[in-house]
């Protein structure tokens, strides 16, 4: 009998390596799924079916053999452009580094011609974007990891079938995971008036998805070529306040200009990988109109739209992350509800904290999900032990994705700071280079202050063991997290 057990034992093992190792990935994922499958025998190797299995170019879209549609200028002139002088700021050393850096790894465009608001209440961003569809003469380009069939859900989806009965062009893209409870039907009067709604990524089955990573995290809308929406707010009544985790704070842009040109072609490379051949888009200068056309007000403000995902070898929001840091000479400011950094941008913030340099990380008081909350609190622990500022946010969940440093440059996407949004998610985010725009959002932070508990250091210690050891496994298991 137990030699049967070692067997047994010896098989797991052997399937456990062969499994994990088959698939290359980064030594501390390895490390991390080898625990979870030879300690949970059976359990594991189901969570490893689901979450771990890494993704098959054979099956998956290749974004690099997409066409960038309505891009009228490539990456290497605005290079050229950089290096005379005439892209970017003359006298900011740091905004040209960050240009670069998006134009050599991500053909990310630079766009000047911007105006920019900022919204960071949800009642007040489903207003605007609820009038901005009514408004709609051509089209409405909607792509959203969640997309909740409650109130707000089913409202959305009115406002949009009603345009579709307009005439108006009406694309939907939804996660089939970030989804998975979403009725067959809920896109029907959307559909029916001559819309369409198509899952990203999904099976054949959708209530069995064996892919519960490689998500479609990003949130767009491009209406008209004309306004963009991105950022952290999905569709939902919980994004409104309404659920159980209360005033939901988050933080997302509304922007018109050119750089509304280079959400459109983020919407349609995730929408022709998706749509069959009959469905996809091509240009049309509908979609992308001139900007010289548009009246806008107020300050311009110049950005890049800087997409990742599993599908790119480089990790290029996350880059931009670590360069952000690196750039810093006064303060560093992060909002993010999952704080899990791996070991390249713990150490761009040791090396800034040591350094001078104020950094000041706010996350929530309060898990949405436990293990990754624990890790959450394990690194911010670290990082506050060397000197960071470190914000409880209170008054209800934040999910803000904000970063910004010396009140000149700011981030703000759908990007958390963690593995999963740097390695495993599609994710998108707006890099601005605005002073007026970096300061906004600093008092917005200093608002969610007046709102914050600072976990000090006697706030840590004063934890249980128990709470503090569910921090180390939970640190322990980060980079699958």
């Amino acid at each position: 009998m137990e030699s049967i057990i070692w067997l047994i034992v010896c098989i797991h093992i052997t399937l456990a390596l062969v499994v994990v190792f088959r698939d290359t990935r980064d030594v501390s994922s390895t490390w991390a799924w080898l625990i979870v499958l030879i300690f949970l025998p059976v359990a594991g190797l189901i969570i490893y079916l689901f979450f771990g299995k890494k993704i098959s170019k054979d099956n998956i879209f290749d974004l690099k053999n997409q066409e960038r549609l309505g891009l009228k200028i490539s990456s290497d002139e605005q290079q050229e452009l950089l290096k005379n002088g005439s892209l970017g700021s003359k006298h900011n050393r740091s905004e040209h580094e960050m240009i670069s850096l998006f134009l050599n790894s991500e053909d990310a465009l630079y766009t000047q011609y911007n105006t920019v608001d900022i919204i960071i209440d949800g009642t007040k961003k489903f207003n605007a974007l609820i009038q901005d569809i009514q408004q709609a003469k051509h089209h409405i380009h909607l792509q959203y990891y969640i997309f909740h069939s409650d109130d707000l859900g089913k409202r959305v989806v009115r406002e949009l079938a009603e345009k579709a009965k307009q005439g108006v062009e009406v694309l939907v893209l939804y996660d089939a995971w970030g989804n998975n409870t979403l009725k067959p039907n809920f896109f029907k009067k959307l559909t029916k008036a001559g819309g369409k709604a198509m899952p990203f990524f999904g099976s054949p089955i959708p209530i069995i998805n064996l892919r519960m990573n490689y998500r479609n995290h990003r949130k767009i809308v491009v209406i008209d070529g004309k306004i963009g929406y991105i950022g952290g707010f999905n569709i939902g009544d919980e994004y409104i306040g309404l659920g159980k985790l209360g005033y939901w704070r988050d933080t997302h842009l509304r922007i018109q200009g050119e750089a509304v040109h280079s959400l459109q072609t983020r919407f349609f490379v995730d929408w022709n990988a998706t749509a069959a051949e009959k469905d996809q888009r091509s240009y049309q200068m509908a979609y992308f109109p001139e900007v010289k056309h548009l009246s806008l007000n107020g300050e311009h403000v110049a950005m890049q739209i800087v997409s990742s995902g599993p599908d790119e070898d480089w990790e290029h929001i996350k880059l931009g992350y670590v360069k952000m840091i690196s750039l810093a000479k006064e303060s560093i400011y992060i909002q993010t509800p999952y704080f899990i950094p791996d070991e390249s941008v713990m150490d761009a913030l040791r090396i800034a904290i040591r350094s001078g340099i104020q950094v000041y990380i706010m996350i929530p008081d309060r898990p949405d999900h436990m293990v990754v909350y624990r890790a959450t609190e394990y690194y911010a622990k670290i990082l506050q032990s060397l000197g960071a500022n470190v914000y409880l946010y209170e008054k209800g969940f934040i999910h803000s994705k904000v970063v910004i440093i010396d009140s000149q440059i700011s981030s703000v996407g759908t990007a958390n700071f963690d593995y999963r949004s740097f390695r495993l998610n599609f994710e998108v985010s707006a890099f601005l280079y605005n002073e007026t725009i970096a300061k906004e959002l600093e008092s917005y932070f200093w608002i969610d202050v007046s709102h914050s508990l600072k976990a000090d250091e006697n706030y840590f210690k004063q934890q249980s063991k128990w709470r503090k050891c569910k921090q180390a496994i939970a640190r322990l298991f980060s980079p699958i997290l």
